[in-house]
């Protein structure tokens, strides 16, 4: 896989007839994540560390910044946010796989420029299963 532009990750939410695009996102970070499960005991061999297989609590955040595609994506992921609802969410990688899963926004703000437009930032937390499509 060759050098890809950033500005091509698509933050894609569920309105209920289908997956529509958010947001166009200036800056963004996927991240996944697992916790381990320390099971190192006095027989360990040479007490390294060993860590319990397939264990531990699994989660994916996703943070961005940008622009809302219009109001109603911006009022769509506003109302989401008041009602703490978890909403299923798509973030597409060209080139790479699609990533599906519920999400509940746990940080929405809003700022601007008095010479500029409004931007805003979100933070989505993992609420059950991730799943990914490869391309």
């Amino acid at each position: 896989m060759g050098a890809q532009r950033g500005k091509d990750l698509l933050l894609k939410i569920d309105d209920g007839a289908g997956f529509v695009t958010v947001a166009g996102l200036r800056a963004r970070r996927l991240s996944f994540n697992a916790q381990s499960v320390d099971i190192t005991d006095s027989e360990s061999a040479g007490r390294w560390r060993e860590l319990l297989e397939g264990a531990g609590v699994r989660r994916a955040g996703l943070t961005g910044s940008g622009l809302f595609k219009d109001q109603a994506s911006d009022a769509l992921v506003r109302a989401a946010f008041f009602a703490g609802s978890i909403l299923n969410f798509q973030v597409v990688i060209p080139d790479f796989g699609t990533v599906t899963a519920p999400f509940q926004v746990t940080a929405l703000d809003y700022a601007g420029n008095h010479d500029g437009e409004m931007t805003f930032e979100i933070a989505l937390e993992s609420a059950g299963a991730v799943s990914f499509a490869a391309l």
